[in-house]
């Protein structure tokens, strides 16, 4: 096992301090970062959705940082068959590489392949449903039979529910839903460390306020402007972005989304913890805990 080559990943909430962490372990251990994050993927998007800083990218060569642009469609599918490609090329010259993000998602997709349906996507759904009640059935039927013709010919066409079901799984994965097969996970041939970075959740909330607030002053509001013809893309579909968009059409004011970021920005913080703590396997660490999260990597690595 000493031999085998292995995959750290650093995961936890929004806000908790993920990215300075896996610098510093990345660091220690000579390795390169691939991030897990399916915002910071975006080229065109920067302070709001907290991207590394260009000194902090010079640090350590990172992988999946604004590598796609905000018109492209991308999936778990293509995230998971270029972060395996990726690790099967870098494994031939190294021996650790760390991955680090909170997009859940996307680290199953690396630990257990795409072949096992991941759990609804809400702003996808909430556009499927969109699509139902503007322009019908029959609009369904037309986006599944282009999708996924084969279920298209196996589906109740007059059940919209399923109908949506099938669209949301292909919109998500880039996968037709009648792909989806046995449900057992993939065995990969390095080894996975999985690290939670966890906080007390009253200092974490405030962390995420104080970033909020930081994020504006830094130019969030006129990032936000600059995006606003675009506002349908599901890129543009995330906190931060989508309030100001609110305030850009006077239906909000400027101080009350401020308090929304933050207040949805925390609410998806103990989201994506419940979606972690689902992972048995998973040693937890706080974020300035870097020594001791170190010496336990060194330790199951060598177990």
């Amino acid at each position: 096992m000493a031999n085998l080559k292995t995959l750290v990943i650093i995961f936890g909430p929004t806000g908790v301090g993920k990215t300075d962490l896996s610098i510093e372990t990345a660091k220690h251990f000579s390795s390169e970062i691939l991030s897990c994050d399916s915002r910071q993927i975006y080229k065109e998007l920067n302070i709001g959705v907290a991207k590394p800083e260009p000194h902090q990218l010079k640090e350590v060569k990172h992988h999946f940082i604004g590598s796609v642009s905000i018109d492209d469609h991308y999936s778990i599918y293509q995230y998971e068959a270029e972060s395996t490609a990726l690790l099967e090329k870098y494994f031939e010259s190294h021996d650790i590489a760390i991955m680090c993000g909170g997009s859940g998602l996307y680290i199953d997709a690396v630990c257990n392949g795409v072949d096992e349906m991941p759990d609804h996507d809400e702003e996808i759904r909430r556009q499927v449903n969109e699509l139902y009640k503007a322009k019908g059935i029959e609009a369904l039927r037309f986006e599944l039979k282009k999708a996924d013709p084969v279920y298209y010919s196996q589906v109740d066409l007059k059940n919209p529910n399923r109908i949506m079901r099938a669209l949301e799984m292909f919109y998500q994965t880039g996968k037709p839903f009648s792909d989806f097969r046995s449900n057992q996970n993939i065995e990969r041939n390095f080894r996975i460390i999985k690290i939670g970075i966890n906080l007390d959740r009253a200092l974490l909330y405030e962390r995420i306020n104080q970033r909020v607030d930081k994020m504006m002053e830094n130019g969030l509001f006129e990032e936000a402007m600059t995006f606003y013809s675009k506002r349908n893309l599901v890129a543009l579909k995330t906190i931060g972005y989508r309030e100001l968009f609110n305030v850009i059409e006077k239906t909000i004011s400027l101080e009350d989304a401020v308090e929304l970021i933050k207040k949805n920005t925390r609410n998806y913080a103990k989201r994506q913890l419940t979606w972690f703590r689902r992972y048995k396997d998973t040693a937890w660490f706080e974020p300035d805990k870097i020594n001791e999260l170190n010496e336990y990597i060194n330790k199951e690595i060598l177990r």
